[in-house]
């Protein structure tokens, strides 16, 4: 008995809420032909919208797009007459109407109960939507110079997006629309900028066909690599941006860095001696060669690179640095009784390396100090020796 006095209840109320419904979309058609509160009409379909059993009617979206729409118009005729207008709010709809519409098109390509698809909406509606695509992609750029960057990423996304939805079926974005490259780099760009990186390489890969900022794109990558604790993908980005850019700043430092760290010289060498390939004079590159020579334990080679080090910049610490250990370390391997002379030469040598390392760093003791020790105790230079014990034992 409940069950029929239900069922009456909803076949009388069915005629009602679809009336309820008809006269919301009159409603709207007649303040669309208006010309003014568009934003009314566009509340009301939202309104229809919160009711389930209208989420699948086509026609509630159309009127909803077209109410967006002309907001949109509304705000662009505005900027177009230099007035002044909230830019939020306009890149918001230009937003919008890309959801709504991709909305509307989803609907519209479902199959009818016999499986047959009748697109009714989508060529237009593609038509007017690809007008104000590049809206996105400014919006998404002011978003970014706002610092308002998920919202910026949105933008960028959804200009990208456009590719993959059958709403623009036949447009060929990646073939006809140049600018997605730099768009999918700004999309990276916020990514990186979010610390986010996930966001990051979703569109690393179509990132790197903007070759004008492949650089930037490539270190945005490692720096998401290492963010995941992918090691493997980390030290493959940093070889692969050293090869494309090898005087760039940011690719061999880091590479350096890692070898040093995993105590993999001979490979940190390779690489130095690689990148002198392409620069002899790099003082970066001359540099890490007498780093690793040193650690490598082969101190003739690094005396001799660090010497032409201080031969092209006479400022760079590390070298006199490089260079002096490199003579104390000499010294040390010879036979104390028999090649005394060749001892003291060395400690000789090393004097003034480390001593010119002092005073370009003052502030590192901690390496200066026992170098300094040793060679003014092993050179027997007490006025020099006394200072240096006092220092230590501070």
């Amino acid at each position: 008995m409940k069950l029929r006095i239900l069922i009456t209840l909803y076949i009388i109320c069915l005629p009602i809420c679809l009336l309820a419904q008809r006269r919301q979309l009159q409603e709207a058609r007649a303040i669309i032909k208006s010309g003014k509160n568009y934003d009314q009409a566009e509340k009301m379909m939202i309104k229809l919208l919160q009711d389930s059993a209208n989420l699948d009617d086509p026609r509630i979206y159309d009127m909803w797009l077209t109410s967006v729409e002309k907001q949109y118009e509304q705000m662009n005729e505005e900027m177009y007459k230099k007035h002044a207008v909230d830019t939020t709010k306009f890149f918001n709809l230009t937003q919008r109407i890309f959801t709504i519409g991709e909305r509307l098109d989803s609907l519209d390509m479902r199959p009818d109960k016999k499986g047959r698809v009748n697109l009714s909406y989508r060529t237009d509606n593609a038509r007017r939507l690809v007008t104000y695509r590049p809206n996105l992609y400014f919006g998404g750029a002011y978003h970014l110079r706002k610092e308002q960057l998920q919202t910026a990423y949105d933008c960028f996304e959804m200009y990208l997006d456009c590719d993959r939805q059958p709403l623009f079926t036949g447009y060929d974005f990646w073939k006809n629309d140049p600018r997605m490259a730099t768009v999918a780099y700004w999309a990276t760009y916020t990514g990186y900028r979010m610390g986010d990186p996930v966001l990051t390489l979703r569109y690393a890969k179509e990132a790197r066909l903007d070759t004008s900022k492949l650089e930037y794109t490539m270190q945005y990558i490692a720096q998401a690599w290492k963010m995941l604790k992918d090691e493997d993908s980390y030290v493959a980005t940093l070889q692969e941006g050293f090869d494309l850019f090898p005087k760039s700043p940011y690719f061999f430092p880091r590479l350096m860095d890692y070898y040093m760290e995993k105590g993999n010289y001979a490979k940190g060498l390779s690489y130095a001696e690689n990148a002198l390939q392409t620069d002899s004079l790099n003082e970066l590159f001359l540099l890490a060669k007498s780093t690793m020579l040193l650690n490598l334990g082969r101190y003739a080679d690094c005396l001799a690179a660090s010497e032409r080090l201080i031969r092209v910049n006479d400022q760079m610490a590390e070298a006199y640095y490089n260079a002096g250990t490199a003579c104390l370390n000499i010294a040390l391997n010879f036979d104390s009784r028999r090649y005394k002379k060749q001892i003291r030469k060395m400690y000789q040598k090393a004097q003034p390396f480390m001593e010119s390392y002092r005073q370009l760093m003052p502030d590192a003791k901690e390496k200066w100090g026992p170098s300094l020790y040793r060679i003014y105790f092993n050179l027997n230079l007490g006025r020099q020796f006394d200072e240096i014990d006092k220092i230590l034992k501070k």
